[in-house]
């Protein structure tokens, strides 16, 4: 069991997706009636639980690598047949983008509900140069942000960054806390070297995967198709499930938060946990303020803006006051001249 997303928009009404996988990977249901939910180990009562339900609508964004890597043992071609199973699995109302990279990083086609413009977008796309598989994750979860809903990130890569100026834990706090999901998918051979164009670094993607509340997957080129239907499948039928958490206010401060199946361990897989942030300042108040104090605080205000100009009169008043009396007097051009010459 995971929770691959929490979405406290509406908090202190918390909505978070929760996945179920057999041991073999494949989705299977849940029943919303064996479900317990704990924050700070806390249990969260039933009658504070709206219920669960089917995800509606999901939002992705397929990230490729088209680095010159993926030139070498048809990589290109076979990330292209996955991107396009993934596609043709969509549900009607689902919304897809394309991210690509390599040294650069291009949004080719914004999240959309038309398969057919991604479709075309995904056989567009070439590949050269180098890898910065981490500042176009970096990017990609900055696209993402504006999606409601459930939102997910599908890298397929082999893995070998070696242009980005990002590191894995920058994507991890631009994402934050159980914001979404980052899925990834291998492509190359995991026994070949670093330095090989065939070489997949497996562990850094394993580790993405894990951190960011995603999975991983490897196969073949033939098989690439099958792990983005079986991606897309796990996604649709995740669990929507809302509770109102029990601390109502946004005070900024990690929370803990655990899912587990007919009242299982916590050391047991059927346990799925995860933190995440309200959001907001410390400290937060419970209440709205009073009239009276927000009339209080606006005249503060007020005379504060006024105690600059008042000062500045006093100051021009005093000074005119102190200065000393002129004791010469000079006549008009007018005044008639006291002197007169006689013949």
């Amino acid at each position: 069991v995971t929770i691959t997303q929490v979405d406290t928009s509406q908090f202190p009404q918390v909505t978070m997706y929760v996945s179920a996988i057999n041991a073999a990977g494949e989705p299977v249901g849940i029943d919303p009636s064996v479900i317990s939910i704990r924050e700070n180990g806390q249990e969260i009562a039933p009658d504070r639980i709206g219920g669960a339900g089917e995800v509606g609508p999901l939002t992705t964004l397929l990230v490729m690598d088209i680095s010159g890597s993926m030139n070498t043992g048809g990589k290109l071609n076979a990330a292209k047949n996955a991107a396009q199973a993934y596609i043709e699995q969509m549900r009607t109302g689902d919304l897809a983008g394309l991210m690509s990279f390599n040294t650069a990083i291009k949004y080719v086609q914004p999240v959309t509900s038309d398969f057919g413009a991604l479709s075309a977008a995904v056989e567009g796309l070439s590949a050269q140069d180098d890898t910065a598989m981490y500042d176009a994750l970096v990017e990609a979860v900055e696209v993402m942000e504006v999606s409601a809903g459930r939102k997910a990130i599908i890298v397929l890569t082999d893995g070998l960054d070696n242009r980005s100026t990002s590191t894995v834990d920058d994507v991890l706090a631009k994402i934050g806390p159980a914001g979404l999901s980052i899925s990834t998918i291998g492509l190359g051979d995991p026994t070949h070297g670093t330095g090989a164009q065939t070489a997949l670094d497996e562990a850094a993607l394993t580790s993405l995967a894990e951190r960011a509340g995603g999975v991983y997957g490897y196969a073949e080129n033939d098989d690439l198709s099958a792990l983005y239907q079986l991606y897309g499948r796990t996604l649709q039928a995740e669990y929507q499930i809302t509770y109102t958490s029990p601390s109502s206010l946004r005070d900024g401060v990690n929370r803990s938060l655990s899912v587990s199946l007919d009242g299982s361990s916590a050391a047991s897989a059927q346990v799925g946990q995860t933190v995440y942030n309200p959001g907001g300042l410390v400290p937060e108040i419970s209440e709205p303020a009073p009239w009276s104090l927000f009339i209080t605080l606006l005249g503060v205000l007020l005379l504060l803006l006024l105690v600059p100009s008042t000062l500045r009169f006093a100051l021009g008043r005093l000074s005119s006051s102190r200065k000393p009396k002129s004791r010469i007097k000079l006549s008009s051009p007018k005044s008639k001249p006291r002197i007169k010459l006689k013949d």
